[in-house]
């Protein structure tokens, strides 16, 4: 994960934002792992880099002054870096992606609901040693097998995420059912 070099600078640099429970998460993970296991560059097809952190301040505010802060730190970076205050999803989830979503109560939270087991992957620097949280199946990333996320089942946005993901990496295996 870190052989990609924006993900090794942006957990390098994460803990001077000073944010609780701060992770950088899903796709630039994951996606790293299949490039490098296909002999792809480590961040082609890598749309953006995301970050999860939890601040019980709700406000837009908040996560606004949060997000123009990583901005900053990243802008000499040549890739997009999204930031998602996790007290704050369940304001906004149920209105771009359908009702029953729950509210959060920690970063890891938020990594246990991605709509595909195998992506919820996270990780982060810890007194410089990197801290990994994958609470299933890291078989079926490294085997490039897509299966719904039991704690968040919704078919069609697993079919379209699915199908996204398989577009840029064809050797991967869409399992309809969980097993």
């Amino acid at each position: 994960m870190q052989s990609n070099p924006h993900n090794a600078v942006i957990l390098e640099r994460l803990p001077t934002l000073r944010l609780a429970d701060v992770w950088l998460v899903a796709g630039c993970l994951f996606q790293t792992v299949w490039n490098l296991d296909y002999g792809r560059p480590a961040t082609q097809d890598i749309f953006d880099y995301d970050i999860f952190y939890f601040d019980d301040d709700l406000s837009y505010d908040a996560e606004d002054r949060v997000i123009r802060r990583a901005r900053a730190l990243f802008a000499d970076l040549p890739i997009r870096v999204d930031l998602k205050n996790q007290a704050r999803v369940h304001l906004w989830y149920g209105e771009r992606f359908g009702p029953g979503y729950p509210q959060l109560r920690s970063s890891a939270d938020g990594v246990d609901r991605f709509l595909i087991e195998c992506t919820r992957v996270a990780a982060r620097c810890v007194d410089g040693a990197l801290e990994l949280y994958a609470p299933a199946r890291l078989d079926d990333l490294f085997a490039g097998v897509l299966r719904p996320n039991p704690l968040n089942l919704r078919p069609e946005l697993f079919a379209a995420k699915a199908a996204s993901l398989r577009a840029r990496w064809p050797f991967l295996t869409i399992a309809e059912t969980h097993a």
